[in-house]
């Protein structure tokens, strides 16, 4: 089996992206699984493009993107991507649409086809703090997401893809006013392994609770 693994670069004048780097610390072979990591622009299509050059030169089994989620307190792996961008802030190349369509001729929504709930118990079984999140925003994650499981099913692949989001690292919180929640680096990275780890051991996801009442 093989795993693509996507990441974006530092956002916003960063030095780093911690679920980059994260992603970085992984190691290369996951129960058996070959893990080729990827790193993407934070920019709205270009993202998408990056992703499907390197589905079509790798043929990997599963696609697995990761992003940051600031004031998460969680590692969050997404069920659902919708079809609208509406950016609060400009991507890295100042583009920042507004209530549009990803692409015109897609679904409303697509569902990841990661065992999504088996991934939060398996980052729970290692001690990590995680749960179902039903939202990836509509900013460039989202769009992510939902341009990967587009394509793949524009493509008639048969490849598995979602999305987790990742929380702060310390020291993106440490001076900031307010408090909130973070995670270590190294932490992360084996949150996002020990999800790996439930991808190839999972065909079909697990029956558990994970619905949220807000």
């Amino acid at each position: 089996m093989k795993i693509l693994v996507t990441a974006f670069d530092p956002f916003g004048g960063e030095s780093i992206n911690p679920a980059l780097e994260a992603v970085k610390l992984m190691k290369d072979t996951i129960e058996g699984a070959e893990i080729v990591k990827l790193e993407i622009p934070t920019v709205f299509r270009k993202s998408i493009e990056k992703t499907k050059e390197a589905i079509l030169k790798e043929n990997p089994d599963v696609v697995l993107c990761v992003g940051q989620a600031g004031g998460r307190f969680e590692v969050t792996p997404e069920r659902v991507a919708i079809n609208v961008d509406d950016a609060r802030i400009p991507d890295n190349e100042n583009n920042q649409p507004i209530d549009v369509p990803i692409y015109e001729d897609g679904e409303p929504a697509y569902f990841a086809t990661l065992p999504v709930k088996a991934m939060v118990e398996a980052i729970r079984n290692e001690g990590l703090p995680s749960s179902l999140s039903n939202s990836a925003g509509t900013f460039v994650c989202n769009h992510i997401m939902y341009g990967v499981l587009y394509t793949i099913d524009k493509m008639k692949k048969d490849i598995r893809a979602g999305f987790v989001h990742v929380p702060f690292i310390p020291q993106q919180v440490a001076r900031r006013p307010s408090p909130a929640p973070s995670m270590s680096m190294e932490d992360i990275a084996r949150a996002l392994e020990a999800a790996v780890s439930a991808i190839v051991k999972n065909d079909e996801d697990i029956v558990a609770v994970g619905g949220k009442i807000d």
